[in-house]
């Protein structure tokens, strides 16, 4: 095969990749492209629905739903794959396509036949009463999270799309049933989340980078130790992986106790042990003792963390941009408010096909500035976080704790950050004071070059800002969306 035309194709190759990542969220084409999914959207309700005075509500929560599921696909995604495309271990093409088909995967397979109608149990759907106002509630619901999401994609903020939800049912139902719907005392569980899931994603992906830093990269002999450590951390994370996918992932389609559970968790990490440790030996043994060669032992378990973190996320999150939906197809078909309703396999291809749609077409932005911008990863720094996300919803999950995973990400990501700047930091000081100990000699440099360097920051205080303000607003804006949408449909309706 002629050498040119192969370096020319793998050219082109490399530009498509680059621009993929590059593009911009509101190009025409992409918004042409959404606009053509909603309307078919809008085509395949239709022809569920035998139309009548409460069909159009069927309908238009249909493509309310369709536009939510795009945009969890645009934003909540990114964090399962973003370290992985950040650190290389996936390309950006390559990354999509794995999630986008590990997401439609959970949301079909394990989506559930049943989920809640009032997310959370935030408020009392009884005081509420009348199945038409309930229908607003859950339209005001969905569209209000949609419309913040949007705008929370367009300014580069990961968030929680199940507290953008909460914060629409919420301010929905006050809207309709007054401050006495709202169970507050859930209310302050979920504002704690705000606090708890950052920081324990954060501190648990510190904590695993430290023992590696520790175990392996500061060792003489890198590779000797990681014949040792890299598959002990792998059979962690298949542990810790089989647990998260048996409560999370597949909870809707087994139930299984506790001792079952450490069981498979147990099991997983004794069979990945046993697995990687050969495939580890033989790997190190063609490999340079040096930091690069131990990061690229760590390619292979971060792409599965990422396909199994998307079909988890498709499995639970699928419900944020359906349930609304089921309930309102329920309302509608029975005359009456459920608290639990079942989910047409029309409504969940609606939810598990637009979140690849939005992942596909709106995901590089987050997904860069997950896996890039907020601080540099390789392999290491990503599998941390990746295992940090599985072990803290178990973590919480067991203690009634209630997490995001979205923060659980982020968080492991700044926490990785934070502790890589604060090493690298202390290292420089202790240079810089050895120099000066020294009569101003230091290696590679001079003792002022030293000082400079004990001040770098490597986590963006920007991002930390940003990121941080989108998620304290998320609830109450969400809320206030909603109750504005339920009072615009509310006179619309009585007008007809």
């Amino acid at each position: 095969m002629d050498k040119h035309k192969v370096d020319k194709d793998l050219g082109r190759l490399s530009k498509f990749q680059s621009g993929l990542g590059n593009r911009e969220t509101n190009s025409l084409g992409y918004m042409a492209f959404s606009l053509l999914f909603l309307i078919f959207v809008f085509v395949y309700a239709y022809q569920f629905q035998n139309i009548g005075d409460m069909g159009m509500f069927v309908v238009a929560a249909a493509v309310i739903g369709g536009y939510m599921a795009m945009n969890i696909g645009a934003n909540d995604v990114a964090n399962n794959i973003g370290p992985a495309v950040g650190s290389k271990a996936l390309t950006m093409v390559g990354a999509l396509i794995i999630a986008a088909i590990f997401e439609a995967a959970g949301a079909l397979l394990a989506g559930g036949e049943v989920v809640s109608t009032i997310k959370k149990g935030i408020i009392d759907p009884s005081q509420i009463g009348d199945a038409t106002i309930f229908i607003y509630v859950m339209i005001s619901a969905l569209f209000a999270a949609a419309l913040w999401l949007n705008l929370a994609t367009w300014i580069g903020a990961p968030v929680s799309t199940t507290h953008s939800i909460v914060g629409g049912v919420m301010g929905a139902g006050i809207a309709a049933a007054g401050m006495s719907s709202v169970n507050w005392p859930i209310m302050g569980k979920i504002a704690m989340s705000w606090v708890i899931s950052p920081v324990m994603g954060g501190l648990i992906a510190a904590l695993f980078l430290y023992v590696i830093k520790k175990m392996v990269l500061y060792k003489e002999d890198k590779l000797k130790a990681a014949n040792t450590w890299v598959p002990i951390m792998v059979g962690i994370m298949a542990g810790a992986f089989g647990m998260y996918l048996t409560m999370k992932g597949l909870k809707k389609l087994i139930q299984v106790d506790a001792l079952t559970l450490w069981g498979i968790g147990f099991g997983s990490l004794v069979g990945a042990w046993l697995i990687s440790k050969p495939l580890v030996a033989r790997a190190a043994s063609t490999m340079e003792n040096r930091k690069k060669s131990v990061a690229q032992l760590f390619t292979i378990p971060l792409i599965f963390s990422a396909a199994l973190l998307s079909f988890a996320h498709g499995a639970n999150d699928v419900a944020n941009a359906v349930g609304p939906l089921a309930a309102v197809v329920s309302s509608v078909q029975d005359g009456g408010i459920e608290s639990k309703v079942a989910i047409p396999i029309w409504v969940m291809m609606i939810g598990a096909v637009g979140i690849s749609i939005g992942l596909i077409l709106y995901g590089p932005k987050l997904i860069k500035k997950v896996g890039e911008q907020i601080t540099k990863l390789n392999q290491i720094r990503a599998f941390c976080v990746a295992l940090a996300a599985a072990i803290t919803v178990i973590f919480a999950s067991w203690q009634g704790l209630p997490v995001s995973s979205t923060h659980i990400a982020v968080g492991g990501v700044f926490g990785v950050g934070f502790l890589r700047e604060y090493m690298s930091n202390k290292a420089a000081r202790e240079r810089y004071e050895a120099a000066i100990i020294a009569g101003g000699e230091i290696e590679g440099g001079n003792p002022l070059s030293a000082k400079k360097a004990a001040k770098r920051k490597l986590v963006r205080r920007t991002h930390l800002m940003n990121i941080g303000a989108a998620w304290i607003f998320t609830v109450p804006l969400a809320a206030v969306l909603s109750a504005v949408i339920f009072f615009i449909i509310k006179a619309v309706a009585g007008t007809l």
